[in-house]
Parts: C-alpha cells; structure tokens; sequence
C-alpha cells in the first residue's frame, strides 16, 4: 500500500512557476510509475504526466508539453512536478497517484491517489 501526500500549490501570475511534490509512503516506491493528473471545476480528471520506476521514463499531456517536468527521488520517495509557464487554464486541482503499470495515462490504471493540491493562475 502507498499513501500519498501533495505540497506545493498555491496563486500565481501567468508566465509564473511552481513546483508540485508527492510525498509517498512505503519501501517500494520506485517500483511504482508515478502520475500526475489535474481537475478544473466542472470538468473530468485528466493526465499531465507520468514517469516510470527505475528508468524514469516521461510521458505528457500535449497540453504541457515543454512547460511541465516531472521528476522523481527515490531516495526521498517522493515525485515532483516542475510547472513552468504557466497559464490560466492550468488553474486545477492535482493530483498525484501511483501504478504498478507503465506509460499509463488513464487514471483508472492508478490504483493509490493523494488528496490534491490547488493550483491557481491568475491573469
């Protein structure tokens, strides 16, 4: 079982950065591919980014791509998202979550889930 708790969100201009951390649980953390997903109000969860256990491979949501990072710390057993250039329709709630498949960007593949953090992008 993984638990998963998100840091980092918060208000920022357009143009501005965050970065989002995913604190897991567990001793098998890098065993597991890691997610993040996001939720605008009135609209359906979506992928943003996902990198695999042991070889760290990426995968983003075209929506992202070139502005978001995702990174991980197995030694820390935690997940980051570096948010770069960001805009108003980034503003959503994020989500981290936890597979044990790879290169999945279907959230009902993840089977552990943080509460989410907030993320607002002011114009």
């Amino acid at each position: 079982q993984v638990q998963l708790v998100e840091s980092g969100g918060g208000l920022v201009q357009a143009g501005g950065s965050l970065r989002l951390s995913c604190a897991a649980s567990g001793r098998t953390f890098s065993s597991y591919s890691m997610g993040w997903f996001r939720q605008a109000p009135g609209k359906e969860r979506e992928f943003v980014a996902y990198i695999t256990g042991s070889a760290g491979r990426t995968g983003y949501a075209e929506s992202v791509e070139g502005r978001f990072t995702i990174s991980r710390d197995d030694v820390k057993n935690t997940a980051y998202l570096q948010m770069n250039s960001l805009k108003p329709e980034d503003t959503a709630v994020y989500y981290c979550a936890a597979s044990t498949r790879s290169y999945e960007v279907s959230a009902r593949w993840y089977a552990y889930w943080g509460l989410g953090t907030q993320v607002t992008v002011s114009s």
